[in-house]
């Protein structure tokens, strides 16, 4: 299999780069759902209390995996995160008989187990491993690629993905992609951040939004199909460091790997 390097960029939504069309054609594509779900929170799992902070939807119709899996008490999640402490979402999946994992670098200790399904990593996950030549500079030393930690801790499937990492998010799905770890993911469920471009990620304001819209549609032709939106309207409403188009600076995004039955 040939290593990819960089993802496949969509044509411009118009004959001409321009900002108003990308934004345009980037946000209808993220508010409209690909396929219906019409099970998408955990209030039906009877573990399930209702204090979330906001709704991280999974798909639970019985023909997708999740269900099954998570009847089966066979079910995996990750979860990528900073220092946030609305873990209501990884503690119900955890009491439904979830192995959990959770990964954060703000934590104190390098592994935590608490109670029997939920663990905490003080790992970062990124898009690049650490140079081994610099690996004894603190600030990479616990940074790992999703495949390289699927890979240390013998997983070779998630059945839920879920990422909250202000802004990295972008540049791991990209990784995710190119390396075909996102092949290995049930369904996802990312926090995306559009009030600026993200890590690493260059280019004015028009080739940005393409870039982003190009990363959702490698996701599509990978068989993920999206089936929840959710607009947070609490955060800036900010596009691009603009208030413009209607946009909020930040949405929770949820797919299914429709290959998953």
């Amino acid at each position: 299999q040939t290593v990819r390097w960089h993802i496949e960029l969509q044509p411009w939504a118009s004959s001409t780069p321009s900002l108003n069309y990308e934004a345009s054609r980037f946000l209808k594509y993220i508010s409209t759902s690909q396929i219906s779900c019409e099970h998408t929170n955990l209030n039906s799992l009877k573990e399930y209390s209702e204090t979330a902070k906001k709704p991280w939807s999974v798909c639970l119709d019985e023909r997708f995996s999740l269900i099954h899996r998570i009847r089966s008490k066979q079910c995996r999640l990750y979860s990528l995160g900073l220092g946030n402490d609305d873990n209501q979402f990884e503690l119900s999946m955890a009491n439904s008989g979830c192995e959990v994992h959770r990964f954060d670098p703000s934590l104190k200790s390098a592994h935590i187990q608490e109670g029997r399904h939920l663990w905490y990593h003080r790992l970062s996950i990124d898009w690049r491993d650490p140079n081994p030549a610099i690996a004894a500079h603190k600030l990479h030393s616990n940074t790992k690629k999703l495949g390289t930690v699927l890979n240390e801790f013998g997983h070779q499937k998630i059945d839920v993905l879920k990422a909250d990492v202000e802004s990295a998010e972008w540049k791991i799905l990209e990784n995710l992609i190119l390396e075909d770890v996102v092949e290995q993911i049930g369904q996802l469920v990312f926090e995306v951040h559009i009030h600026w471009p993200g890590f690493e990620v260059s280019g004015n304001d028009s080739t940005v939004v393409r870039y982003w819209y190009s990363l959702l549609r490698e996701l599509e032709l990978k068989d993920f199909r999206l089936f929840h939106t959710y607009k947070d309207l609490s955060k800036p409403q900010m596009f691009l460091k603009k208030e413009a188009f209607n946009a909020s600076s930040c949405y929770t995004l949820s797919w299914v790997n429709t290959r998953w039955k």
